[in-house]
Protein backbone atom coordinates (compact mmCIF):
# COMPACT_ATOMS: atom_id res chain seq x y z
CA UNK A 1 0.00 0.00 0.00
CA UNK A 2 1.21 3.52 -0.76
CA UNK A 3 1.79 6.04 1.99
CA UNK A 4 -1.21 8.33 2.26
CA UNK A 5 0.36 10.95 4.50
CA UNK A 6 3.65 11.69 2.81
CA UNK A 7 3.91 15.48 2.81
CA UNK A 8 4.85 16.97 -0.53
CA UNK A 9 4.68 20.34 -2.23
CA UNK A 10 4.49 22.31 1.01
CA UNK A 11 6.87 25.12 2.04
CA UNK A 12 9.22 24.64 4.98
CA UNK A 13 8.63 26.70 8.13
CA UNK A 14 9.81 30.28 7.75
CA UNK A 15 11.96 30.43 10.88
CA UNK A 16 15.48 31.35 11.92
CA UNK A 17 15.88 34.20 9.46
CA UNK A 18 16.92 37.83 9.92
CA UNK A 19 13.87 40.06 9.51
CA UNK A 20 16.05 43.13 9.14
CA UNK A 21 18.86 42.05 6.82
CA UNK A 22 16.47 40.26 4.47
CA UNK A 23 14.47 43.46 3.83
CA UNK A 24 16.64 45.25 1.29
CA UNK A 25 14.45 48.32 1.00
CA UNK A 26 14.35 48.78 4.77
CA UNK A 27 18.10 48.31 5.16
CA UNK A 28 18.83 50.90 2.46
CA UNK A 29 16.46 53.46 4.00
CA UNK A 30 17.86 52.95 7.49
CA UNK A 31 21.47 53.10 6.32
CA UNK A 32 20.77 56.42 4.64
CA UNK A 33 19.51 57.76 7.96
CA UNK A 34 22.09 56.17 10.25
CA UNK A 35 25.17 55.67 8.12
CA UNK A 36 24.97 51.96 8.90
CA UNK A 37 26.05 52.32 12.53
CA UNK A 38 22.91 50.60 13.78
CA UNK A 39 23.09 47.60 11.42
CA UNK A 40 24.60 45.14 13.95
CA UNK A 41 22.01 46.11 16.59
CA UNK A 42 19.10 45.89 14.16
CA UNK A 43 20.29 42.66 12.58
CA UNK A 44 20.63 41.04 16.01
CA UNK A 45 17.08 42.12 16.80
CA UNK A 46 15.86 40.89 13.42
CA UNK A 47 17.42 37.47 14.02
CA UNK A 48 15.86 37.28 17.48
CA UNK A 49 12.42 37.97 16.06
CA UNK A 50 12.90 35.39 13.32
CA UNK A 51 13.33 32.56 15.81
CA UNK A 52 10.63 29.95 16.23
CA UNK A 53 10.13 30.60 19.95
CA UNK A 54 9.15 34.24 19.38
CA UNK A 55 6.70 33.22 16.66
CA UNK A 56 5.16 30.71 19.07
CA UNK A 57 4.80 33.43 21.71
CA UNK A 58 2.85 35.56 19.24
CA UNK A 59 0.50 32.72 18.32
CA UNK A 60 -0.03 31.67 21.94
CA UNK A 61 -0.74 35.21 23.11
CA UNK A 62 -3.31 35.67 20.35
CA UNK A 63 -5.06 32.39 21.15
CA UNK A 64 -5.22 33.17 24.88
CA UNK A 65 -6.87 36.57 25.36
CA UNK A 66 -6.47 38.43 28.66
CA UNK A 67 -8.87 37.75 31.52
CA UNK A 68 -10.40 40.43 33.76
CA UNK A 69 -10.47 39.94 37.53
CA UNK A 70 -12.56 42.69 39.12
CA UNK A 71 -12.49 41.21 42.68
CA UNK A 72 -10.36 38.84 44.67
CA UNK A 73 -11.89 35.77 46.31
CA UNK A 74 -12.75 37.73 49.43
CA UNK A 75 -14.74 40.36 47.54
CA UNK A 76 -12.15 43.13 47.52
CA UNK A 77 -12.07 45.22 44.34
CA UNK A 78 -8.73 44.68 42.57
CA UNK A 79 -9.39 45.49 38.88
CA UNK A 80 -6.58 43.43 37.46
CA UNK A 81 -6.09 41.77 34.08
CA UNK A 82 -4.29 38.45 33.74
CA UNK A 83 -2.28 37.75 30.59
CA UNK A 84 -0.83 34.61 29.05
CA UNK A 85 2.93 34.31 29.78
CA UNK A 86 3.61 34.71 26.07
CA UNK A 87 2.23 38.26 26.19
CA UNK A 88 4.62 39.14 29.01
CA UNK A 89 7.49 37.60 27.03
CA UNK A 90 6.72 39.76 24.00
CA UNK A 91 6.20 42.94 25.98
CA UNK A 92 9.37 42.34 27.95
CA UNK A 93 11.35 41.70 24.75
CA UNK A 94 10.17 44.98 23.20
CA UNK A 95 10.82 47.06 26.29
CA UNK A 96 14.24 45.51 26.91
CA UNK A 97 15.25 46.44 23.36
CA UNK A 98 14.34 50.09 23.83
CA UNK A 99 11.05 50.35 21.94
CA UNK A 100 9.26 52.05 24.84
CA UNK A 101 11.67 54.81 25.73
CA UNK A 102 15.23 54.65 24.45
CA UNK A 103 15.00 57.55 21.95
CA UNK A 104 14.35 59.98 24.81
CA UNK A 105 17.78 59.28 26.32
CA UNK A 106 19.71 57.96 23.29
CA UNK A 107 22.25 60.57 22.12
CA UNK A 108 22.49 59.15 18.61
CA UNK A 109 21.11 61.57 15.98
CA UNK A 110 18.96 58.83 14.41
CA UNK A 111 17.59 57.41 17.66
CA UNK A 112 13.96 57.63 16.56
CA UNK A 113 14.74 55.95 13.23
CA UNK A 114 16.46 53.07 15.02
CA UNK A 115 13.54 52.67 17.39
CA UNK A 116 11.06 52.96 14.47
CA UNK A 117 12.88 50.19 12.63
CA UNK A 118 12.53 47.91 15.63
CA UNK A 119 8.82 48.76 15.84
CA UNK A 120 8.42 47.86 12.18
CA UNK A 121 10.24 44.57 12.71
CA UNK A 122 8.34 43.61 15.86
CA UNK A 123 5.03 44.42 14.16
CA UNK A 124 5.77 41.61 11.73
CA UNK A 125 5.70 39.16 14.63
CA UNK A 126 3.05 40.62 16.95
CA UNK A 127 1.49 44.05 16.96
CA UNK A 128 -1.03 43.65 19.79
CA UNK A 129 1.41 44.00 22.70
CA UNK A 130 2.89 47.09 21.04
CA UNK A 131 -0.13 49.14 22.06
CA UNK A 132 1.33 49.56 25.55
CA UNK A 133 4.80 50.09 24.08
CA UNK A 134 3.60 52.81 21.73
CA UNK A 135 1.67 54.75 24.37
CA UNK A 136 4.62 54.60 26.75
CA UNK A 137 6.99 55.95 24.11
CA UNK A 138 4.50 58.62 23.07
CA UNK A 139 3.78 59.86 26.59
CA UNK A 140 7.08 61.73 26.98
CA UNK A 141 6.19 64.71 24.73
CA UNK A 142 3.00 65.24 26.77
CA UNK A 143 4.82 64.85 30.08
CA UNK A 144 7.04 67.76 29.09
CA UNK A 145 4.15 69.98 30.11
CA UNK A 146 5.08 69.22 33.75
CA UNK A 147 8.80 69.24 34.55
CA UNK A 148 8.32 67.50 37.88
CA UNK A 149 6.34 64.63 36.37
CA UNK A 150 8.79 64.34 33.51
CA UNK A 151 11.75 64.17 35.87
CA UNK A 152 10.07 61.48 37.97
CA UNK A 153 8.70 59.28 35.18
CA UNK A 154 10.98 59.58 32.16
CA UNK A 155 13.83 57.58 33.76
CA UNK A 156 11.38 54.75 34.43
CA UNK A 157 9.95 54.97 30.90
CA UNK A 158 13.45 54.67 29.48
CA UNK A 159 14.62 52.02 31.98
CA UNK A 160 14.19 49.05 29.57
CA UNK A 161 12.96 46.96 32.47
CA UNK A 162 9.59 45.20 32.41
CA UNK A 163 7.62 44.25 35.52
CA UNK A 164 4.08 43.09 34.79
CA UNK A 165 3.04 42.82 38.43
CA UNK A 166 0.39 45.11 39.88
CA UNK A 167 2.29 47.26 42.38
CA UNK A 168 3.22 50.94 42.88
CA UNK A 169 5.49 52.49 40.27
CA UNK A 170 7.85 53.52 43.07
CA UNK A 171 8.67 49.84 43.49
CA UNK A 172 9.44 49.28 39.80
CA UNK A 173 12.51 50.07 37.74
CA UNK A 174 10.47 50.45 34.56
CA UNK A 175 6.88 51.50 33.85
CA UNK A 176 4.32 51.61 31.07
CA UNK A 177 1.96 54.48 30.31
CA UNK A 178 -1.53 54.31 28.78
CA UNK A 179 -4.15 56.72 27.50
CA UNK A 180 -7.92 57.24 27.86
CA UNK A 181 -9.58 59.85 25.64
CA UNK A 182 -12.74 58.53 24.04
CA UNK A 183 -16.12 58.06 25.69
CA UNK A 184 -19.18 56.19 24.48
CA UNK A 185 -21.18 59.28 23.52
CA UNK A 186 -18.38 60.98 21.60
CA UNK A 187 -15.73 58.70 20.15
CA UNK A 188 -13.35 60.85 18.12
CA UNK A 189 -15.30 63.93 19.22
CA UNK A 190 -13.43 64.12 22.51
CA UNK A 191 -15.01 67.47 23.38
CA UNK A 192 -18.23 65.52 23.97
CA UNK A 193 -16.57 63.94 27.03
CA UNK A 194 -18.54 64.02 30.25
CA UNK A 195 -15.74 63.18 32.70
CA UNK A 196 -15.54 65.91 35.35
CA UNK A 197 -12.59 67.05 37.44
CA UNK A 198 -12.74 68.89 40.75
CA UNK A 199 -9.78 70.29 42.61
CA UNK A 200 -8.56 68.53 45.75
CA UNK A 201 -5.70 70.60 47.14
CA UNK A 202 -2.80 70.32 44.73
CA UNK A 203 -4.45 67.36 43.02
CA UNK A 204 -7.75 66.71 41.23
CA UNK A 205 -10.50 64.11 41.45
CA UNK A 206 -11.99 62.66 38.27
CA UNK A 207 -15.45 61.14 37.89
CA UNK A 208 -16.62 59.65 34.63
CA UNK A 209 -16.00 56.81 32.23
CA UNK A 210 -13.77 55.94 29.29
CA UNK A 211 -15.17 53.81 26.48
CA UNK A 212 -11.75 52.69 25.27
CA UNK A 213 -8.81 52.38 27.62
CA UNK A 214 -6.24 50.04 26.10
CA UNK A 215 -3.64 48.28 28.21
CA UNK A 216 -5.37 48.99 31.55
CA UNK A 217 -2.52 47.36 33.47
CA UNK A 218 -0.22 50.27 32.67
CA UNK A 219 1.24 52.12 35.62
CA UNK A 220 -0.29 55.47 34.70
CA UNK A 221 -2.53 57.08 32.09
CA UNK A 222 -3.14 60.36 30.36
CA UNK A 223 -6.85 61.22 30.38
CA UNK A 224 -9.16 64.05 29.48
CA UNK A 225 -11.74 65.62 31.78
CA UNK A 226 -13.60 68.90 32.16
CA UNK A 227 -12.78 71.56 34.73
CA UNK A 228 -14.54 74.89 35.02
CA UNK A 229 -12.06 76.24 32.46
CA UNK A 230 -12.64 73.55 29.85
CA UNK A 231 -11.34 70.19 28.70
CA UNK A 232 -8.04 69.46 30.42
CA UNK A 233 -5.43 66.72 30.44
CA UNK A 234 -4.66 64.72 33.58
CA UNK A 235 -2.02 62.26 34.71
CA UNK A 236 -3.73 59.31 36.42
CA UNK A 237 -1.56 56.68 38.17
CA UNK A 238 -2.88 53.26 39.13
CA UNK A 239 -1.48 53.91 42.62
CA UNK A 240 -1.78 57.23 44.42
CA UNK A 241 1.31 58.98 45.87
CA UNK A 242 0.48 57.66 49.36
CA UNK A 243 0.76 54.07 48.08
CA UNK A 244 -2.94 53.14 47.88
CA UNK A 245 -4.77 51.77 44.85
CA UNK A 246 -6.37 54.52 42.85
CA UNK A 247 -10.05 54.19 41.90
CA UNK A 248 -9.75 52.61 38.47
CA UNK A 249 -12.70 50.29 37.90
CA UNK A 250 -12.36 48.06 34.88
CA UNK A 251 -15.93 47.32 33.83
CA UNK A 252 -15.21 44.88 31.02
CA UNK A 253 -12.73 43.96 28.30
CA UNK A 254 -13.64 44.45 24.66
CA UNK A 255 -14.13 41.35 22.52
CA UNK A 256 -12.33 42.58 19.41
CA UNK A 257 -11.86 41.53 15.80
CA UNK A 258 -8.08 41.46 16.20
CA UNK A 259 -5.41 42.76 18.57
CA UNK A 260 -6.73 40.09 20.87
CA UNK A 261 -3.82 39.67 23.26
CA UNK A 262 -4.04 43.36 24.15
CA UNK A 263 -6.60 44.21 26.82
CA UNK A 264 -8.85 47.03 25.62
CA UNK A 265 -11.21 48.00 28.39
CA UNK A 266 -14.01 50.21 29.58
CA UNK A 267 -13.24 51.91 32.88
CA UNK A 268 -15.11 53.96 35.46
CA UNK A 269 -13.57 56.77 37.50
CA UNK A 270 -15.13 57.90 40.76
CA UNK A 271 -13.16 60.43 42.79
CA UNK A 272 -10.04 59.11 41.06
CA UNK A 273 -6.83 60.87 42.08
CA UNK A 274 -5.22 62.79 39.23
CA UNK A 275 -2.70 65.50 38.53
CA UNK A 276 -3.29 68.28 36.02
CA UNK A 277 -0.92 68.00 33.09
CA UNK A 278 -0.36 71.21 31.20
CA UNK A 279 -2.57 74.25 31.15
CA UNK A 280 -6.13 73.96 32.43
CA UNK A 281 -8.57 74.05 29.53
CA UNK A 282 -5.86 73.07 27.02
CA UNK A 283 -6.20 69.32 27.34
CA UNK A 284 -6.59 68.50 23.66
CA UNK A 285 -3.32 70.14 22.51
CA UNK A 286 -1.51 68.53 25.45
CA UNK A 287 -2.66 65.00 24.73
CA UNK A 288 -2.30 65.44 20.97
CA UNK A 289 1.44 65.76 21.48
CA UNK A 290 1.17 62.14 22.58
CA UNK A 291 -1.22 61.15 19.77
CA UNK A 292 1.16 62.49 17.13
CA UNK A 293 3.75 59.89 18.12
CA UNK A 294 1.21 57.08 18.35
CA UNK A 295 0.15 57.97 14.81
CA UNK A 296 3.75 57.43 13.74
CA UNK A 297 3.50 53.98 15.31
CA UNK A 298 0.29 53.31 13.41
CA UNK A 299 2.25 53.84 10.20
CA UNK A 300 5.11 51.65 11.41
CA UNK A 301 2.77 48.89 12.58
CA UNK A 302 0.83 48.81 9.34
CA UNK A 303 4.04 48.80 7.33
CA UNK A 304 5.26 45.85 9.38
CA UNK A 305 2.01 43.96 8.74
CA UNK A 306 2.39 44.61 5.01
CA UNK A 307 5.93 43.31 5.02
CA UNK A 308 4.93 40.23 7.03
CA UNK A 309 2.08 39.46 4.62
CA UNK A 310 4.29 39.91 1.56
CA UNK A 311 7.01 37.69 3.03
CA UNK A 312 4.54 34.90 3.76
CA UNK A 313 3.19 35.08 0.21
CA UNK A 314 6.67 35.09 -1.32
CA UNK A 315 7.86 32.22 0.86
CA UNK A 316 4.82 30.07 0.10
CA UNK A 317 4.84 30.63 -3.65
CA UNK A 318 8.60 30.08 -3.86
CA UNK A 319 8.18 26.52 -2.60
CA UNK A 320 4.79 25.42 -3.87
CA UNK A 321 4.20 24.20 -7.41
CA UNK A 322 1.11 23.98 -9.60
CA UNK A 323 0.63 23.16 -13.26
CA UNK A 324 4.26 22.15 -13.65
CA UNK A 325 5.91 25.29 -12.26
CA UNK A 326 6.50 26.97 -8.93
CA UNK A 327 3.77 29.46 -8.20
CA UNK A 328 6.24 32.33 -8.16
CA UNK A 329 7.16 31.48 -11.76
CA UNK A 330 3.58 31.79 -13.00
CA UNK A 331 3.25 35.13 -14.90
CA UNK A 332 0.04 36.34 -13.27
CA UNK A 333 1.18 35.32 -9.81
CA UNK A 334 4.45 37.17 -10.42
CA UNK A 335 2.47 40.30 -11.12
CA UNK A 336 0.49 39.93 -7.91
CA UNK A 337 3.58 39.25 -5.82
CA UNK A 338 5.54 42.10 -7.37
CA UNK A 339 2.67 44.46 -6.64
CA UNK A 340 2.62 43.33 -3.01
CA UNK A 341 6.38 43.91 -2.74
CA UNK A 342 5.92 47.32 -4.33
CA UNK A 343 3.21 48.33 -1.86
CA UNK A 344 5.26 47.23 1.15
CA UNK A 345 8.35 48.99 -0.21
CA UNK A 346 6.48 52.26 -0.74
CA UNK A 347 5.14 52.07 2.81
CA UNK A 348 8.63 51.33 4.12
CA UNK A 349 10.40 54.30 2.55
CA UNK A 350 7.59 56.58 3.71
CA UNK A 351 7.64 55.18 7.26
CA UNK A 352 11.40 55.58 7.66
CA UNK A 353 11.37 59.08 6.13
CA UNK A 354 8.62 59.99 8.56
CA UNK A 355 10.60 58.58 11.47
CA UNK A 356 13.59 60.69 10.41
CA UNK A 357 11.48 63.80 10.89
CA UNK A 358 11.05 62.86 14.56
CA UNK A 359 14.79 63.00 15.20
CA UNK A 360 16.34 66.32 16.15
CA UNK A 361 13.29 67.55 18.04
CA UNK A 362 15.46 68.89 20.82
CA UNK A 363 17.58 71.20 18.65
CA UNK A 364 15.54 73.62 16.62
CA UNK A 365 13.25 71.01 15.12
CA UNK A 366 13.69 72.06 11.48
CA UNK A 367 11.29 69.40 10.22
CA UNK A 368 8.35 70.27 12.42
CA UNK A 369 6.12 71.38 9.54
CA UNK A 370 6.93 68.35 7.40
CA UNK A 371 6.35 66.01 10.34
CA UNK A 372 3.02 67.66 11.05
CA UNK A 373 1.59 67.05 7.59
CA UNK A 374 3.43 63.86 6.61
CA UNK A 375 2.29 62.04 9.76
CA UNK A 376 -1.34 62.62 8.87
CA UNK A 377 -0.88 61.73 5.19
CA UNK A 378 1.03 58.53 5.96
CA UNK A 379 -1.36 57.55 8.76
CA UNK A 380 -4.30 57.78 6.39
CA UNK A 381 -2.90 56.04 3.34
CA UNK A 382 -0.62 53.31 4.69
CA UNK A 383 -3.19 52.21 7.27
CA UNK A 384 -5.97 52.21 4.66
CA UNK A 385 -3.98 50.08 2.23
CA UNK A 386 -3.01 47.42 4.75
CA UNK A 387 -6.32 45.47 4.91
CA UNK A 388 -6.52 45.22 1.13
CA UNK A 389 -2.89 44.27 0.77
CA UNK A 390 -2.95 41.60 3.48
CA UNK A 391 -6.12 40.10 1.99
CA UNK A 392 -4.38 39.73 -1.37
CA UNK A 393 -1.33 38.18 0.25
CA UNK A 394 -3.54 35.73 2.12
CA UNK A 395 -5.09 34.65 -1.18
CA UNK A 396 -1.62 33.80 -2.52
CA UNK A 397 -1.57 30.96 0.02
CA UNK A 398 -4.96 29.74 -1.13
CA UNK A 399 -6.86 27.66 1.40
CA UNK A 400 -3.70 27.30 3.47
CA UNK A 401 -3.79 31.04 4.10
CA UNK A 402 -7.30 30.81 5.51
CA UNK A 403 -6.15 28.36 8.17
CA UNK A 404 -5.11 29.81 11.53
CA UNK A 405 -1.85 27.86 11.67
CA UNK A 406 -0.51 29.80 8.69
CA UNK A 407 -0.53 33.01 10.73
CA UNK A 408 -2.21 34.90 7.90
CA UNK A 409 -5.64 35.18 9.59
CA UNK A 410 -4.00 36.89 12.55
CA UNK A 411 -2.29 39.39 10.25
CA UNK A 412 -5.56 39.97 8.41
CA UNK A 413 -7.55 40.56 11.60
CA UNK A 414 -4.93 43.00 12.80
CA UNK A 415 -4.83 44.94 9.55
CA UNK A 416 -7.84 47.31 10.02
CA UNK A 417 -6.89 48.47 13.51
CA UNK A 418 -4.39 51.21 12.76
CA UNK A 419 -6.76 52.91 10.37
CA UNK A 420 -9.23 53.27 13.26
CA UNK A 421 -6.85 53.90 16.16
CA UNK A 422 -5.74 57.51 16.77
CA UNK A 423 -8.13 58.99 14.23
CA UNK A 424 -10.16 57.14 11.61
CA UNK A 425 -9.86 57.95 7.91
CA UNK A 426 -12.27 60.88 7.80
CA UNK A 427 -10.78 62.46 10.91
CA UNK A 428 -7.28 62.28 9.45
CA UNK A 429 -8.31 63.67 6.04
CA UNK A 430 -10.01 66.62 7.69
CA UNK A 431 -6.88 67.12 9.77
CA UNK A 432 -4.84 67.40 6.56
CA UNK A 433 -7.18 70.07 5.20
CA UNK A 434 -7.10 71.89 8.53
CA UNK A 435 -3.29 71.84 8.59
CA UNK A 436 -3.01 73.33 5.11
CA UNK A 437 -5.60 76.02 5.95
CA UNK A 438 -4.24 77.04 9.36
CA UNK A 439 -0.55 76.19 9.10
CA UNK A 440 0.72 77.46 5.73
CA UNK A 441 4.19 76.14 6.42
CA UNK A 442 2.96 72.58 6.11
CA UNK A 443 2.36 72.86 2.37
CA UNK A 444 5.70 74.60 1.87
CA UNK A 445 7.48 71.80 3.74
CA UNK A 446 5.73 69.06 1.78
CA UNK A 447 6.29 70.82 -1.53
CA UNK A 448 9.98 71.27 -0.75
CA UNK A 449 10.24 67.54 -0.06
CA UNK A 450 8.61 66.67 -3.39
CA UNK A 451 10.90 69.07 -5.27
CA UNK A 452 13.90 66.99 -4.23
CA UNK A 453 12.90 64.49 -6.93
CA UNK A 454 12.15 67.08 -9.58
CA UNK A 455 13.27 66.03 -13.06
CA UNK A 456 13.93 62.41 -12.11
CA UNK A 457 10.66 61.06 -13.57
CA UNK A 458 8.34 62.90 -15.94
CA UNK A 459 5.27 61.13 -14.56
CA UNK A 460 6.10 62.31 -11.08
CA UNK A 461 6.68 65.88 -12.27
CA UNK A 462 3.22 65.90 -13.84
CA UNK A 463 1.65 64.48 -10.69
CA UNK A 464 3.24 67.19 -8.55
CA UNK A 465 1.90 69.93 -10.82
CA UNK A 466 -1.59 68.42 -10.70
CA UNK A 467 -1.31 68.20 -6.93
CA UNK A 468 -0.61 71.92 -6.70
CA UNK A 469 -3.87 72.61 -8.52
CA UNK A 470 -5.76 70.04 -6.44
CA UNK A 471 -4.65 71.71 -3.21
CA UNK A 472 -6.43 74.93 -4.08
CA UNK A 473 -9.64 73.11 -5.01
CA UNK A 474 -9.57 70.75 -2.03
CA UNK A 475 -9.45 73.61 0.46
CA UNK A 476 -13.12 74.35 -0.30
CA UNK A 477 -14.41 70.84 -1.08
CA UNK A 478 -14.43 68.68 2.05
CA UNK A 479 -16.35 65.91 0.31
CA UNK A 480 -13.34 65.23 -1.95
CA UNK A 481 -10.79 65.13 0.89
CA UNK A 482 -10.10 61.40 0.67
CA UNK A 483 -9.14 61.53 -3.00
CA UNK A 484 -6.91 64.52 -2.32
CA UNK A 485 -5.05 62.91 0.61
CA UNK A 486 -4.66 59.68 -1.35
CA UNK A 487 -2.99 61.63 -4.13
CA UNK A 488 -0.73 63.38 -1.66
CA UNK A 489 0.40 60.04 -0.28
CA UNK A 490 1.03 58.46 -3.67
CA UNK A 491 3.08 61.40 -4.90
CA UNK A 492 5.11 61.47 -1.68
CA UNK A 493 5.76 57.72 -1.90
CA UNK A 494 6.75 58.03 -5.55
CA UNK A 495 9.13 60.87 -4.73
CA UNK A 496 10.83 58.82 -2.03
CA UNK A 497 11.13 55.72 -4.22
CA UNK A 498 12.58 57.75 -7.11
CA UNK A 499 15.19 59.21 -4.77
CA UNK A 500 15.94 55.89 -3.10
CA UNK A 501 17.84 54.42 -6.02
CA UNK A 502 15.50 51.44 -6.31
CA UNK A 503 14.91 52.07 -10.00
CA UNK A 504 12.74 49.06 -10.76
CA UNK A 505 10.45 49.84 -7.83
CA UNK A 506 10.26 53.54 -8.67
CA UNK A 507 9.47 52.96 -12.34
CA UNK A 508 6.74 50.40 -11.61
CA UNK A 509 5.23 52.59 -8.91
CA UNK A 510 5.03 55.66 -11.12
CA UNK A 511 3.60 53.59 -13.97
CA UNK A 512 0.98 51.82 -11.86
CA UNK A 513 0.07 54.46 -9.28
CA UNK A 514 0.54 57.80 -11.03
CA UNK A 515 0.17 57.32 -14.80
CA UNK A 516 -3.04 56.16 -16.44
CA UNK A 517 -5.46 53.58 -15.09
CA UNK A 518 -3.83 50.26 -14.34
CA UNK A 519 -6.74 48.85 -12.35
CA UNK A 520 -7.76 49.04 -8.72
CA UNK A 521 -6.57 45.64 -7.43
CA UNK A 522 -3.12 44.22 -6.84
CA UNK A 523 -1.54 42.34 -9.73
CA UNK A 524 -2.10 45.01 -12.38
CA UNK A 525 1.45 46.25 -12.94
CA UNK A 526 2.28 47.02 -16.61
CA UNK A 527 3.58 44.02 -18.60
CA UNK A 528 6.96 45.66 -19.12
CA UNK A 529 7.70 46.02 -15.41
CA UNK A 530 11.00 44.64 -14.11
CA UNK A 531 9.38 41.78 -12.22
CA UNK A 532 12.62 39.92 -11.50
CA UNK A 533 14.23 42.98 -9.94
CA UNK A 534 11.12 43.87 -7.94
CA UNK A 535 10.74 40.36 -6.54
CA UNK A 536 14.42 40.24 -5.67
CA UNK A 537 13.84 43.24 -3.39
CA UNK A 538 11.20 41.38 -1.42
CA UNK A 539 12.12 37.71 -1.15
CA UNK A 540 13.48 37.00 2.36
CA UNK A 541 15.29 33.73 1.62
CA UNK A 542 15.09 30.95 -0.95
Amino acid sequence: MSATHEVQNQPPPLVDHDLYASDRVLVAAVREATGGEADPELSAFGKRLGRADVQIWAADADKSPPVLRTHDRFGHRIDEVSFHPAYHNLLGLSIEHGLAGRPWIDPRPAAHVIRATKMLLMSQVDFAHLCAVSMTYSSVPALRADRELLAAWRPKIAAESYDGRMRPATEKAGVTIGMGMTEKQGGSDVRANTTRAVRDGDAWRLTGHKWFCSAPMCDAFLMLGYTDRGLSCFFVPRWTPDGTRNVFRIQRLKDKLGNRSNASSEIELEGTWARLLGEEGRGVPTILSMATHTRLDCVLGSTGLMRAAAVQALHHTSHRSAFGRRLIEQPLMRNVLADLVLEAAAATVLAIRLARSYDGQESGDPERAFRRIATAIAKYWVCKRTPMMTAEALECLGGNGFVEESGMPRIYREAPLNSIWEGSGNVICLDVLRAFAREPGTWDALHAELQLARGADARLDVAVRVLETDRVAAADVEIDARRFVERLALVLQASLLVRSGHHALADAFCAARLAGDRGHLFGTLPPGSAFDAILAQGIPAL
